[in-house]
């Protein structure tokens, strides 16, 4: 199921707005830009009523942007990857330790991204074990990190 520019950018603003602290239409604006997704101040302002971001005081006393609720996105650590391939997969973030990845999912979509990766047969990539948000990936011995995150963002392109 193709996700439409709009869906797409909404997604990209949540990701944005819970993995970094803005204070201003500004930042995240350029946040967008860079993400790939360019949007005019007022369409915005819509997205933000939209979704139901606020602003609000952080624990250090900033005025930033805050969710409504408690659903949280990180970031991508590996950028080449796009955050809308991986997004579409239900990636919300990849970290890398040896020949170890851990996987972050929303809540409850870890285990179909791990049969995804799994029966895709990803040449990097051992096995996988899933939790509800989180999967565990060991690569083999040498897999370059790089080509797996290809492999992956392809998966969510099928």
């Amino acid at each position: 199921m193709a996700v439409g520019k709009k869906d797409g950018r909404l997604e990209i603003i949540k990701m944005i707005v819970s993995s970094q602290e803005l204070s201003t239409q500004e930042e995240l604006l350029q946040q967008l830009d860079i993400a790939g997704y360019p949007t005019s101040q007022a369409t915005l302002v819509r997205d933000l009523r939209q979704l139901h971001i606020v602003k609000g005081y952080n624990d250090r006393g900033r005025n930033v942007y805050l969710m409504p609720d408690e659903q949280r996105y990180r970031k991508v650590s590996d950028t080449h990857v796009t955050v809308d391939s991986l997004n579409r997969l239900g990636v919300t973030n990849v970290h890398f330790s040896g020949n170890m990845a851990v996987i972050h999912t929303p809540p409850g979509h870890a285990s179909h991204v791990a049969y995804d990766i799994d029966n895709a047969e990803v040449t990097g990539v051992l096995g996988t074990i899933a939790g509800d948000d989180t999967i565990f990936l060991v690569l083999k011995e040498g897999a370059d990190r790089a080509a797996v995150l290809d492999e992956l963002s392809l998966i969510a392109n099928k």
